[in-house]
């Protein structure tokens, strides 16, 4: 059985609003148009989850509700701010067959470069910028069978190139 994983960094958000906590800071202007280009690009790949494991940031449910993607979503607080070995250990407990992991750096830059084989060819992939999407596939029957070094990326995009500005 194959698994796909759409690991997401949330767009960029707004720091416009100083006395903001950082977990209720939204998207500015071009995080929302990111999130947008994102979810087309997603569906130019073919890829569609069929379940969501999100950030309870504000930034990431709103680059979730950006993507237009109609799934299960798990919204959790451990996602805020995870470590590389977290975002694992939730991943171990998905149940789709395409999941969406969403979340911030440097977490999941760290995740991204740990749970691929062999890493993309692309200078931002090392820094996972806002909005940057990893898609990778795993030859397992369960997430809960999915390890480090495990993944065949796919393909990888940041929003710059996929708006084209």
């Amino acid at each position: 059985m194959t698994l796909t994983l759409i690991l997401m960094r949330h767009a960029k958000s707004s720091w416009s609003n100083a006395a903001l906590p950082d977990h209720d800071r939204p998207l500015n202007k071009r995080g929302r148009s990111s999130a947008a280009a994102m979810g087309g690009w997603l569906r130019d790949q073919g890829v569609a989850p069929d379940e969501v494991l999100t950030s309870t940031s504000t930034r990431t449910l709103e680059t979730l509700a950006g993507l237009g993607v109609g799934a299960s979503i798990r919204r959790m607080r451990e996602l805020y701010h995870a470590e590389a070995e977290t975002l694992l250990t939730h991943l171990n407990s998905a149940t789709g067959r395409c999941v969406l992991l969403l979340g911030h750096n440097p977490g999941m830059a760290e995740f991204a470069s740990r749970i691929v084989s062999a890493a993309p060819h692309h200078p931002r992939f090392v820094d996972y910028p806002t909005c940057a999407t990893l898609i990778a596939s795993f030859a397992a029957p369960s997430w809960a069978d999915v390890d480090w070094s495990t993944g065949t990326a796919q393909a990888f995009a940041i929003p710059r190139e996929v708006i084209g500005d």
